[in-house]
């Protein structure tokens, strides 16, 4: 016979199942199948002259916090991003856990659009607040998709699907923004994602190419390395650009993988260069927000035999203006090892000095966009002037992008540049042609001279 006791423990039982069948064992908000349930009856009930928002919320870059961290501190920053959107809600708005690094809110009785604008500014405000989890200090941000009903779609699937398709042109936009739903995402979304798929059977067939551009010195017009750029021709579209596919590539952690690749590659290549020649390979925002990036590029370099000497590593200034102290000490890390770092595209958005006084750079590249007016009467000459006098005045030196004629050459030469890169000596070719450049080099150096 069952006693109170077993009746009282079975019922306890039964509740935590229903529990867990309709709420997110992590956060403890609603999951998927309770937003679905909710959410339709409230499709079921907008009243006239209003509607209803679904905010569709993907943390960016949440995977390298995982891969980087551990899935420990990974599961504290959800449990932390829920309880602050959770606390962004009014009335009978509602948030839910979608699954991974998803969530959603649902904004019931909206008049104005504005309403739904002030809640995503709520939002990215409680996201955007540094954490603390188990004694790490995390940044995050967000990219959120908007669709409302009955505007976007009065059944379930449709305004789910619309929200979805917002929220990826967010991301195609760059992450850490949001955007509206508009019925002409629909094909630039399925166009990304079968690009995404490609992309992917790409990386693991090998089917990509890794091209290298000379960097030559503009005192003795000698090769003094080259520049690692990955290349990707795709069987029916031919040449794909880097600038339409590393994105994505960012987006979905593919680019892990695929820098992992480029380096192994190229290391091995410029074991086939003289050996005063160095390589250079870029190294995206997001791998160096891997604590174990040494530890790779280590790795690399011993699986070839390339001194770490003449290996360069170039970052963008933006890696450090968004999580500077991590991304410092990772560099230094990298410094420990025996590579060279480069701040590519140096003065394109971000005013940089302090980050030249916070850490030694070898070598500043200055972008292309100063170079292209640089011999006009009122072009970026000063521009050029100054940064070279930073960079002698901290022993870096300095390389130009995008030299693309003789004058320009000159000048660059005359304002004490150290090396340049451009058309002018060579595009980016594939390995066989660059060894073969160093068979040419005093010809193609008297070309340009």
């Amino acid at each position: 016979m069952a006693t109170h006791e077993d009746i009282t423990e079975r019922t306890r039982a039964e509740e935590r199942i229903r529990h867990l069948a309709h709420y997110d064992a992590l956060t403890d908000l609603p999951n998927r199948a309770l937003f679905h349930e909710r959410l339709k009856q409230e499709l079921d009930h907008i009243a006239p002259g209003e509607q209803l928002a679904v905010l569709y919320i993907d943390i960016d870059e949440f995977k390298s916090v995982n891969d980087s961290l551990g899935h420990m501190i990974g599961d504290e920053l959800l449990k932390s991003v829920a309880m602050r959107l959770g606390q962004c809600i009014d009335g009978s708005d509602f948030v839910a856990r979608l699954g991974g690094d998803e969530f959603a809110i649902v904004q019931i009785a909206v008049k104005d659009p504005a309403e739904v604008v002030d809640l995503v500014t709520r939002a990215y405000d409680a996201i955007r607040a540094p954490y603390e989890c188990l004694g790490h200090h995390l940044t995050s941000d967000a990219s959120i998709g908007i669709a409302l009903a009955p505007q976007n779609g009065a059944d379930l699937d449709q305004i789910l699907k619309n929200a979805d398709l917002a929220m990826y042109a967010a991301k195609s936009a760059g992450r850490r923004t949001w955007r509206f739903f508009d019925p002409t995402m629909d094909a630039h979304v399925r166009a990304r994602r079968m690009l995404e798929t490609d992309l992917r059977k790409a990386l693991a067939d090998g089917a990509l190419e890794v091209f290298y551009q000379p960097c030559v010195s503009l005192q003795s017009n000698k090769i003094t390395g080259c520049e690692a750029l990955v290349r990707w021709r795709h069987p029916e579209r031919g040449m794909i650009s880097p600038a339409e596919f590393i994105p994505i590539a960012e987006e979905t952690g593919l680019i892990n993988e695929l820098g992992e690749w480029v380096l192994a590659a190229a290391c091995a290549e410029a074991t086939t260069w003289p050996d005063d020649v160095k390589l250079a390979v870029n190294v995206s925002p997001v791998q160096l927000k891997c604590q174990t990036l040494a530890l790779k590029v280590a790795g690399a370099l011993a699986a070839s035999g390339l001194p770490a000497s003449r290996l360069e590593l170039e970052i963008t200034e933006a890696v450090l203006i968004r999580d500077d102290e991590a991304a410092l000490a990772i560099l230094h890390q990298l410094r420990a090892i025996g590579v060279r770092i480069a701040l590519d595209d140096f003065g394109t958005g971000y005013s940089s000095l302090s980050y030249l006084q916070r850490f030694p750079f070898d070598k500043i590249k200055i972008d292309r966009c100063f170079v292209s007016d640089i011999v006009e009467v009122d072009g970026s000459s000063a521009i050029v002037q100054a940064v070279v006098n930073i960079a002698a005045a901290r022993n870096m030196t300095t390389t130009a992008e995008g030299v693309e004629t003789l004058e320009q050459k000159e000048l660059l030469r005359a304002l004490g540049c150290t090396a340049m890169q451009g058309y002018l000596f060579s595009a980016a070719k594939p390995g066989p042609e660059v060894r073969r450049l160093f068979g040419t080099e005093r010809e193609s150096a008297a070309a340009v001279a």
